[in-house]
């Protein structure tokens, strides 16, 4: 995932959307084509813990606030207390420094920011971990939220009941080659840990 968001190279194939070939080499060029990636390690790779709430929803799609050499910061504003009210996401201040939010509220930080960057296809990999029961109920709605939009939704998990519950398709993967492609209605999770342990 980190090569289809151009967080590192690729060394072979092609990535297409729409049927056309994007040809990405950054992070910035996979948020332009309307990418978001919410990483295994939101700490490290999804938020910047020092920044407050309303930094790490805007910073992504900071472009579309710029009015000339300026920032619209009243609309900037705006869609923070949105992204907040709509995701839930607890926290006594937008400027409070999400270092001190818990691991679901940080979670739902990064959503906002994919969110607020108005991405098209959002890739969550490992979207649950190490968040409570109730934080990954929450989660759960939102994914169902954006894919009721119309958006593209790719979830990468090691849990296989969150894969049954959520995922229309499922594509396993064994020694970093796809094993098989089924369809939610026939998939087990016996069937999908035949296929990760390649199918013996």
């Amino acid at each position: 995932v980190k090569a289809l968001f151009g967080a590192i190279r690729h060394s072979s194939g092609t990535i297409k959307m729409d049927g056309k070939e994007l040809h990405i080499k950054t992070p910035y060029d996979a948020i332009r084509a309307g990418i978001g990636l919410l990483p295994e390690n939101r700490k490290e790779e999804g938020l910047i813990l020092s920044e407050s709430v309303a930094w790490n929803t805007v910073f992504a799609a900071i472009l579309k606030y710029r009015r000339g050499l300026f920032i619209d910061s009243s609309r900037e504003e705006k869609d923070v207390f949105e992204y907040r009210d709509r995701l839930g996401i607890k926290t006594p201040t937008i400027k409070r420094e999400v270092k001190y939010l818990s691991g679901g509220n940080q979670q739902k930080v990064v959503f906002a920011k994919w969110l607020c960057a108005e991405s098209d296809v959002y890739i969550f990999d490992e979207p649950t971990r190490g968040i409570d029961v109730g934080a990954k109920s929450e989660i759960y709605g939102i994914i169902n939220m954006l894919v009721a939009q119309g958006k593209a939704v790719i979830v990468i998990s090691s849990e296989l009941p969150e894969i049954l519950g959520i995922c229309d398709r499922i594509v396993v993967f064994h020694e970093g080659r796809v094993a098989a492609t089924v369809d939610r209605e026939g998939a087990t999770q016996e069937s999908i840990m035949y296929h990760m342990i390649g199918g013996k």
